[in-house]
């Protein structure tokens, strides 16, 4: 408090609000540039990779993970066809 009883001017309500107007234009300015990357978090699925490697190893990675689901073979088996589904498609997309 000042020397008179009043408070600084950081102190009083309407300095809190707008710390709070300029804390929510931020987080909503941030939320607009990175909506794109945001999409696939709301949507409740990881967003398609673009380049065509990335889609294949996904693409082979799920077909795996069904695999496993399914009881066709065991889990520790799908790690090296993981592993082996990354080289085949690293092998023959190009890049």
């Amino acid at each position: 408090m000042s020397k008179e009883g009043r408070p600084h001017p950081l102190d009083r309500p309407v300095a809190r609000l707008v710390a709070v107007a300029v804390a929510l234009t931020a987080a909503g300015a941030l939320a607009a540039i990175h909506r794109d990357d945001l999409a696939g978090l709301l949507a409740g699925t990881a967003a398609v990779p673009e380049d065509p490697l990335s889609r294949c190893v996904a693409g082979q990675h799920a077909t795996i993970d069904q695999g496993v689901a399914d009881g066709v073979f065991r889990p520790e088996q799908a790690t090296l066809f993981k592993q082996r589904a990354e080289a085949l498609c690293r092998s023959t997309v190009p890049q």
